[in-house]
């Protein structure tokens, strides 16, 4: 007679220290580093020419949430390579 166990694997499902996908961050980069100030830029110039209001408060967030991509790839990248440097 045998005994038969049932064995179970273990798989690391744990997010790496990075956090952002490859293809999130190319996306947030291209965003935030291209779509968010030229947006920007679009909106303050024609924006008051169209007689469109909030124009300032429009431009402060999309400034903004540049910023805020910005800053997010950035983490990302340094983490990544502090992890591969380990």
């Amino acid at each position: 007679m045998t005994d038969s166990t049932n064995e179970t694997t273990i798989t690391d499902t744990s997010a790496p220290a990075w956090l952002i996908p490859d293809k999130a961050y190319d996306v947030l980069k291209w965003v935030g580093l291209v779509v968010l100030p030229a947006l920007s830029l679009f909106v303050g110039t024609v924006g008051p020419a169209w007689g469109w209001t909030h124009v300032d408060a429009i431009v402060t967030t999309l400034n903004a949430l540049g910023i805020l991509a910005g800053v997010l790839i950035g983490v990302s990248a340094i983490k990544q390579r502090l992890d591969r440097a380990a």
